[in-house]
């Protein structure tokens, strides 16, 4: 089952089970997934998926962080939760040793020598660790990796 009709059954199921909050997140995420295929005219596959719920996410972190710092508890724990919601949509994340060693990989491969590589070097990255690594870690692992 591809993970596109996984999020629609989950709805079904929380549907049902008239689980309300996980429902409107669930409905949030297939319209970000709706909007994508409209947009782009183009069907998600579950790397695209996988890509959109990583974006969800880091909203939803953001939105964490300024509501924590106006006060607005509330807020953000709502966010919180709709946050726990989608990380149950991603795959399985590498560790920080895991990125780093496959980072090291590609700059040897590459023959990335320095910071001016780091371009280059993402590019390669992104395509091989989407969806299996925090893009965040993967940056500081590339700096790291091109600085020592």
């Amino acid at each position: 089952m591809s993970l596109k009709d996984q999020i629609t059954e989950d709805m079904k199921t929380a549907m049902r089970a008239k689980d309300s909050e996980r429902l409107g997140t669930i409905r949030l995420l297939q319209a970000a997934m709706k909007q994508k295929e409209v947009d782009e005219r183009i069907e998600l596959d579950d790397v695209a998926v996988v890509a959109i719920v990583d974006k969800l996410i880091k909203q939803r972190k953001d939105s964490i962080t300024a509501f924590e710092g106006a006060g607005r508890q509330d807020l953000a724990d709502k966010e919180k939760a709709e946050m726990a919601v989608l990380q149950a949509y991603l795959p399985e994340r590498m560790s920080a040793e895991e990125t780093l060693a496959a980072v090291k990989a590609i700059v040897a491969e590459i023959g990335a020598s320095g910071p001016g590589d780091m371009g280059k070097v993402m590019g390669v990255v992104k395509t091989r660790l989407a969806g299996k690594a925090d893009m965040g870690q993967v940056s500081a692992a590339v700096k790291a990796a091109l600085a020592g």
